[in-house]
C-alpha cells in the first residue's frame, strides 16, 4: 500500500506459516488492505473476546489435515454448488455492502480485495454460507487516498452484541453476532486461525488498523472481527 492508491502491499507476513504454503504466502497481503492517508484517528478500544475466538477455532475433534488449495481465480463455478455472500450489512458500521467472490491475484500474489473501497471481497476458496464448519472471511479496505472512507472505516469500533447480516446467492439472509475484536502487529496475526476450515462455523471480518506510517504508506496493524451465526427461534 502507498498513501496515494488503494494496491495492496507487498509484503508477505503470512509467508512463514506452513498451514497452506501458497495460500499462506498469498494470504498473507489481503492483510494489509486499506489504504490510508491519516494516523490514527484517536486511541481504539481494548481487544474483547481472544479466549472466544481461541474456542470456536479448536472445537472440532480434529484438525482438518493441511492441503493445498486453488487460491487464484474468483470466479464461482456456474452450478451454483456454493452459496456466496452479496451483501454484506451492518448497522454499527453503518454499511450495506456488495460482496464480491475474491481470489488471489496471479500477477502479485496478493488478495484480489474489490479496487472500489464501498465494496468487501469474500474469499471463496474458504468457506461459503452453506459451511457448517470454519471461518467464512470477508476482507475490505478501511479508506484510500483516492476514495475516502472505506466499506471497513468503523471495523475497529465494532463491538460484542453487534449484529452483521450477509445475503446470500439463494436470497436467504444469515444472521451474525460479534463475539470479539482483536488487533494485530501485522507480523504477528495467526493466519491459520482466520482461515481454517474447521472449528465453529464464523464470520471473520478483516481490515487494516492501528498508526499509519506515512514513511512506508501503511498500516501498522489488522483488525479482525469475528462473529457467530444467530440460531433463529
Amino acid at each position: 500500500m502507498t498513501s496515494a492508491g488503494n494496491g495492496a502491499s507487498r509484503d508477505l507476513p503470512g509467508a512463514r506459516r506452513p498451514r497452506w504454503p501458497y495460500v499462506a504466502a498469498g494470504l498473507g497481503t489481503v492483510l494489509l488492505v486499506g489504504v490510508g492517508v491519516s494516523a490514527c484517528r484517536s486511541e481504539p478500544p481494548p481487544d474483547t473476546g481472544a479466549a472466544t475466538v481461541s474456542a470456536l477455532a479448536s472445537a472440532s475433534p480434529a484438525p482438518a489435515p493441511a492441503r493445498s488449495v486453488a487460491v487464484r481465480d474468483g470466479t464461482l463455478p456456474e452450478d451454483g454448488a456454493v452459496t456466496a455472500p452479496v451483501r454484506l450489512a451492518a448497522p454499527a458500521l453503518r454499511l450495506n455492502a456488495t460482496v464480491a467472490p475474491v481470489g488471489v491475484d496471479p500477477k502479485t500474489g496478493e488478495f484480489d480485495v474489490p479496487p472500489s473501497v464501498d465494496r468487501v471481497g469474500w474469499y471463496r476458496f474458504g468457506p461459503g454460507l452453506s459451511a457448517t464448519a470454519g471461518s467464512i472471511v470477508i476482507a475490505g479496505h478501511v479508506d484510500s487516498a483516492d476514495q475516502g472512507e472505506g466499506a471497513f472505516f468503523r471495523l475497529g469500533r465494532m463491538d460484542t452484541g453487534d449484529r452483521i447480516t450477509l445475503t446470500g446467492s439463494d436470497g436467504e439472509r444469515r444472521i451474525f453476532e460479534v463475539v470479539a475484536r482483536e488487533r494485530y502487529d501485522k507480523t504477528r496475526i495467526p493466519l491459520e486461525k482466520y482461515f481454517a476450515r474447521d472449528g465453529v462455523l464464523r464470520l471473520t471480518l478483516i481490515t487494516c488498523g492501528g498508526p499509519f506510517d506515512a514513511r512506508t504508506g501503511h498500516y501498522r496493524d489488522n483488525v479482525v472481527v469475528t462473529a457467530t451465526p444467530v440460531v433463529r427461534s
